[in-house]
């Protein structure tokens, strides 16, 4: 990579790197070139590390932990949570940080939400776990109770009986895309419930976040977080603060640039003519259903819409929208 090398690199397993979002949000912060590193296996991140050839990085899960013995320092909050998620190579000198805490911090300050006396439950191992969860120390909760599947940690079988929690949040993988629609929890357990928060950013809304809204409670994904994170990260690759005005410039911006909108009606309801506006008004592309149906198919939709027989209308119709 010598003389190729861009200042900073998203350091990851490649399953996510294909709609990963930290490449733009760098690029935006501060126009230095940001690369995404695919290592599929501990063994290629270990190799990765050891010849240190590179600015700088970023590192998500399932490498927080796995960097820090690579570091010559560390400094006290990322050693004192255990997981360091950003690194920079000072002529051989790898230094490490972690900016989720603070990234986190700032998720929590934009939306209004307080730790402060609650009992917050947190589903998921690893890295984000502990910074999450010496983020909820920090903002004085009441008690964290950590949920898995493994390690040191209650059941999801004992969650679901722990009616005393007040805030939930995510910080596993599960419901990531392209897995949307998983979930770890049913909301329904959790009578005292004020909060959700899921670090997960892709999708915006995913199935845990959706059961928040379904009730009336606030549903908080990690894109903020992402973003406030990636500009405390930038800081320490360029040596100088940058404004934090730049955090909600680019979330808002990402924002927009990222959700869609779905029209669903009735035939004849004007769902073309309005899709159609919306999408020059909004700089989208527009798609309707049916005429990709009619592709699809290769014919009208009444060539398999049978007189009670939907059922593979709907499925191609099912599979179409999950696309």
């Amino acid at each position: 990579m010598a003389g190729g090398r861009g200042l900073g690199y998203g350091f990851r397993r490649p399953s996510s790197l294909g709609h990963s979002y930290s490449k733009p949000i760098h690029e935006a912060l501060a126009g230095y070139d940001y690369r995404l590193c695919p290592l599929p296996t501990p063994e290629e991140a270990h190799a990765f590390m050891r010849a240190r050839d590179f600015k700088a990085i970023n590192v998500t899960i399932p490498y927080k932990e796995l960097v820090m013995p690579y570091c010559d320092v560390i400094d006290d909050a990322a050693r004192a949570i255990g997981s360091v998620n950003t690194i920079v190579n000072k002529n051989g000198r790898l230094e490490g940080h972690n900016t989720d805490f603070a990234g986190f911090t700032c998720l929590l300050r934009r939306n209004g939400i307080s730790l402060r006396g609650k009992t917050v439950m947190l589903l998921g191992t690893g890295g984000t776990q502990k910074t999450v969860l010496a983020v909820a120390r920090a903002e004085g909760a009441a008690q964290a109770v950590l949920v898995s599947r493994r390690g040191n940690a209650i059941t999801y079988e004992e969650a679901a009986r722990r009616a005393d929690v007040q805030v939930i949040v995510n910080t596993s993988p599960v419901g990531m895309y392209p897995n949307n629609g998983e979930c770890l929890v049913a909301l329904e357990n959790y009578p005292r419930l004020e909060a959700v928060l899921d670090v997960i950013y892709n999708p915006f809304r995913t199935a845990l976040l959706q059961q928040a809204e379904a009730r009336g409670l606030p549903a908080v994904n990690g894109m903020l977080m992402l973003v406030a994170q990636a500009k405390y990260a930038a800081e320490h690759f360029l040596g100088r603060p940058l404004p934090d005005a730049e955090i909600d410039r680019i979330d808002r911006e990402l924002r927009g640039k990222l959700s869609n909108l779905v029209l669903v009606g009735m035939p004849g309801s004007g769902k073309s003519s309005l899709g159609k506006a919306c999408a020059k008004l909004l700089g989208k592309r527009f798609v309707d259903m049916d005429d990709v149906l009619v592709e699809r198919i290769g014919g009208p939709i009444s060539s398999i819409l049978s007189p009670g027989n939907e059922t593979p209308f709907r499925n191609l119709e099912s599979a179409v929208a999950a696309e």
